[in-house]
């Protein structure tokens, strides 16, 4: 056996696991119980990425960089900044794409040369968040754009950009109303190109118990889950990657990794 084949055999002997983990109802629960015990202790802030921090689950980072790897995307556009942390993670990922690339090709890393971009969008980038990035070594990958990430002037801004990118990964996380995701949906989801995906973060409020988030205009059936819902019945280029929910089970974004499958 060659280590293609063990690897395909890997895969096949895994991808059966993970099927019967995702039908397994009694580990669901437990794992609910668990995601809704950590907001007590503010888990998903524990984490950073290359010294920015980043409010994600470490199963969703890791299953991100298995869609960059395999999307292998020169753009990546993304709503909602806070701290950074995500923008750092896309855009290590894609100077890891070009060093990969140039070793391939056995030639010298320029710098200066790459086309990859990752596109950041917020209403209100802080000053000290946007020093901090700019003044990353990874900063050269970023562009920061600073609006509402659904008004004309910003959508019109990132399409224009977006124009002269093949391969494109949109990550939505900003505000987590229904009716602002899905005008972010609509709006940026279109620029996934086939075969990539776009996810769509904090699908996992419309699963926590009521009261969660009091101070927050989103809660149970007002949140990113049901903007996807309402995407999806309208738009049947994309569905949602539910395998991924079976392999990962703790996640911020069930039903939220959203596969484009055709034009």
């Amino acid at each position: 056996m060659d280590s293609e084949e063990a690897l395909r055999h890997f895969h096949a002997e895994e991808k059966r696991f993970v099927e019967e983990q995702g039908k397994d109802l009694e580990l669901a629960e437990l794992t609910h119980s668990w995601i809704s015990r950590t907001l007590l202790h503010r888990y998903t802030y524990h984490f950073s990425v290359l010294g920015r921090p980043i409010i994600q689950f470490p199963q969703d980072i890791l299953a991100f960089q298995e869609i960059v790897w395999q999307v292998k995307p020169d753009l990546i556009i993304e709503t909602g900044i806070a701290h950074g942390g995500s923008l750092i993670l896309s855009a290590s990922m894609l100077a890891l794409l070009d060093y990969c690339e140039a070793a391939n090709s056995r030639r010298v890393l320029n710098l200066n040369g790459t086309r990859r971009k990752v596109i950041g969008i917020d209403i209100d980038i802080r000053p000290h968040n946007r020093a901090a990035i700019e003044k990353h070594p990874l900063s050269h990958l970023i562009m920061l754009i600073q609006g509402s990430s659904v008004a004309q002037e910003v959508i019109s801004q990132v399409q224009n950009v977006a124009k002269g990118y093949s391969s494109i990964v949109v990550c939505l996380d900003s505000n987590h109303t229904h009716e602002h995701v899905l005008a972010e949906l609509r709006a940026y989801a279109p620029l996934t190109t086939n075969g990539s995906y776009c996810l769509v973060s904090d699908t996992i409020i419309e699963n926590l118990p009521k009261g969660s988030f009091m101070d927050r205009p989103w809660g149970s059936g007002n949140n990113p889950r049901t903007a996807v819902n309402t995407f999806l019945e309208s738009d049947d280029r994309f569905i949602a990657d539910l395998e991924m929910d079976s392999r990962l089970l703790i996640t911020n974004s069930p039903g939220g990794y959203l596969r484009r499958v055709r034009d």
